[in-house]
C-alpha cells in the first residue's frame, strides 16, 4: 500500500536510521532506494547511517550513491565494532526527524516498505514490521521463534517477529522510551515494552523479507543468541530500576 492511496502525509521531518558493518556491496542500492522512497514521504528528510567500525568503503559508496543528496546523510562513526542495539540506540539519538524509522544496511528489507507502516500512522505511533517470510537458514528462524517465546515470557508483550528491524515511531515515542537501555538486538524488545507501558498505540505491518546478496550476514550464531536470552532478564531488571513510564499527551 502506498502512503498515498492511504491518505497519509507526513507533517514533518523523517529520519531513516540504518545500522552497517561492511557492508560495501550493498550500501549504495540501500541508500539510492531509501533516498527515493523518503523524498515521496516528504520534502524533510535525512539517513542516519551509523558506521559500526567498518573497514571498507561502505561510507564512501554510501556518499556517491546519494549524488547531490550526499548532504542529507548523517554519519555516526565506531571506531569498533559495538553490535547492533548500540548502533541503532546512536542512530536513532544523532536523528532530528519529527518521525524516526530504522532498516536494517543489508539490502534486506526494501525501503518502499515503509509506506506499509507510515499508512498506520493515523492509528498508532509505533509501527513494526513482521517478516513474512524470512530468507534465512531455517536455524535463523528457530532461533528467532524461541527468542520470541522469551519475549512474550519475560515482558508480557504479544508481538509477531519482536526483533524484525524495520520499525517507525513519533518523536514522542523516542522521547519517552529513553533513554535505551539495551546493548543488543534487545532495543527491539525494549521498544516495544517501553511504548506499551507508556501508553502508545503499536501496530504491525507484515513485510516481505529478501535474500542478502552479497557479503556475509552477521548474528544469528548460537553463542550470542544464547548470551541475548541470559540479556532479557538483565534488561527487565535494569528497566524497572532506571526507567519509569511517561504517558503521552493528549491528542499525541
Amino acid at each position: 500500500m502506498r502512503a498515498a492511496e492511504a491518505g497519509v502525509t507526513l507533517n514533518g521531518a523523517l529520519s531513516l536510521v540504518i545500522p552497517v558493518h561492511n557492508e560495501a556491496e550493498n550500501i549504495a542500492g540501500v541508500v539510492r532506494r531509501s533516498r527515493d522512497v523518503l523524498s515521496r514521504l516528504t520534502p524533510d528528510f535525512e539517513v542516519v547511517l551509523v558506521d559500526d567500525g567498518c573497514h571498507d568503503r561502505t561510507v564512501e559508496r554510501a556518499r556517491e550513491a546519494l549524488g547531490d543528496d550526499a548532504d542529507r546523510l548523517t554519519v555516526v562513526r565506531h571506531g569498533q565494532k559495538l553490535g547492533y542495539g548500540i548502533s541503532v540506540a546512536d542512530g536513532l539519538r544523532a536523528s532530528r526527524g519529527d518521525y524516526v524509522a530504522f532498516m536494517d544496511g543489508d539490502g534486506q528489507f526494501d525501503a518502499g516498505d515503509l509506506l506499509k507502516l507510515v499508512a498506520l500512522l493515523p492509528v498508532a505511533d509505533l509501527i513494526g514490521g513482521w517478516r513474512i517470510h524470512r530468507a534465512d537458514p531455517w536455524h535463523r528462524s528457530v532461533v528467532s521463534g524461541t527468542f520470541n517465546v522469551f519475549v512474550r515470557v519475560l515482558y508480557g508483550i504479544r508481538y509477531r517477529d519482536v526483533d524484525c528491524g524495520l520499525k517507525l515511531m513519533r518523536r514522542e515515542v523516542l522521547e519517552a522510551v529513553s533513554p535505551l537501555l539495551a546493548r543488543a538486538a534487545l532495543l527491539n524488545t525494549e521498544l516495544y515494552f517501553k511504548a506499551g507501558r507508556c501508553g502508545f498505540r503499536v501496530a504491525q505491518a507484515g513485510v516481505p523479507h529478501h535474500r542478502r546478496l552479497a557479503g556475509v550476514r552477521s548474528g544469528g550464531r548460537l553463542v550470542p543468541i544464547l548470551r541475548a536470552v541470559r540479556e532479557l532478564v538483565r534488561l527487565r531488571v535494569r528497566i524497572a530500576r532506571e526507567w519509569r513510564p511517561v504517558r503521552p499527551s493528549a491528542g499525541g
